[in-house]
């Protein structure tokens, strides 16, 4: 008999499981319903903390699971990375990159998740949102450029069909909801059998998200002091970056223009061009040459040095006029 499969998992709230938890308050998540759906035997370890770092995944998370040797690993993180006034998109990208290189020297195969856009379904000011997407992009781009770098199974989130439904969120709609999760653990299955994994369909619990009156102690309990908390730490940046984010609006209003003056003054200059010789040619035609028997009599004077006399008949015709 073959040895079981491993299944390791590390990462942030996401990983481990927050918005989808049993009576006892114990999370579950997406690992634990695509865990359950496994067709061979498997041996599950969950390592991931709410609130962790990438710094976190890498020193002190990753050690934890090695000495299991996993055979399948994954990664879900950045989403607290980039909540942090300190935020560092090259140094994410480089604590991921160590994290997936030790993962793959040791034989593991790699699981990555996409973050969401979260000004989707949270609301939020204009210029905060947009701090916030530029810092998802970030920490996405590293994602999906690591997972083709290391081969590893990447679940696109932004592309999943009606991602962003109500139901699939958690009341802080931050975190995904029981059937978020499962829905989550469902394409993961569907990702992992066209690797080979013997994975069976997922099975989705028709009774989603907890009562209203759970959702309001949830809030009361763990909402609030993590808000608070992070506050503390995130609004002194936010405002300094919102600052930041003026000037930069203004910067990109300001190049605009000059690019599209530049653009019009090159299409004016090339209008011109193309008018010039037609107007050149036009006068040239219009220009009446001089008469044959002036140029008889007036060549003639020319080479010989003497100065133009006008016809005498004229001249008498002038002195006439006069008197």
């Amino acid at each position: 008999m073959s040895a079981p499969l491993t299944f390791a998992v590390i990462g942030d709230s996401a990983a481990s499981g927050v918005g989808d938890s049993d009576g006892k308050g114990n999370n579950l998540g997406w690992s634990y319903h695509l865990a359950q759906s496994f067709q061979e035997p498997l041996v599950f370890i969950n390592a991931a903390r709410p609130g962790a770092r990438s710094t976190e995944v890498l020193e002190i998370q990753l050690p934890k699971i090695l000495i299991h040797n996993p055979d399948l690993v994954a990664v879900v993180v950045g989403g607290n990375d980039l909540l942090r006034s300190n935020f560092d998109p090259k140094k994410f990208a480089e604590n991921l990159r160590r994290t997936l290189l030790e993962l793959v020297n040791r034989g593991s195969t790699i699981m990555l998740l996409e973050l969401h856009d979260p000004t989707k379904i949270v609301p939020m000011p204009y210029l905060i949102g947009r701090i916030c997407r530029r810092r998802v992009t970030a920490v996405n781009a590293a994602t999906r450029e690591l997972a083709k770098t290391f081969g590893a199974i990447l679940m696109e989130t932004r592309s999943q069909e009606n991602i962003y439904a109500r139901e699939k969120w958690h009341v802080d709609r931050m975190h995904p909801s029981k059937l978020g999760h499962q829905f989550i653990a469902a394409q993961y299955a569907k990702l992992l059998a066209e690797r080979g994994y013997e994975v069976g369909e997922v099975q989705i619990d028709p009774i989603n998200n907890r009562s209203r009156k759970d959702s309001i102690k949830w809030m009361l309990k763990n909402g609030t002091p993590w808000f608070l908390k992070r506050s503390v730490d995130l609004l002194p940046g936010l405002i300094w970056l919102s600052a930041a984010e003026i000037v930069f609006i203004i910067r990109q209003n300001i190049a605009r223009l000059f690019t599209q003056n530049n653009e019009l003054q090159g299409k004016i200059s090339q209008c011109l061009s193309t008018i010039s010789p037609r107007l050149n040619s036009q006068c040239s035609l219009q220009t009446p040459a001089p008469s044959a028997p002036l140029l008889q009599m007036v060549e003639p004077t020319l080479q010989s040095g003497l100065t133009p006399q006008m016809p005498l008949s004229s001249a008498s015709s002038m002195r006439s006029m006069a008197s």
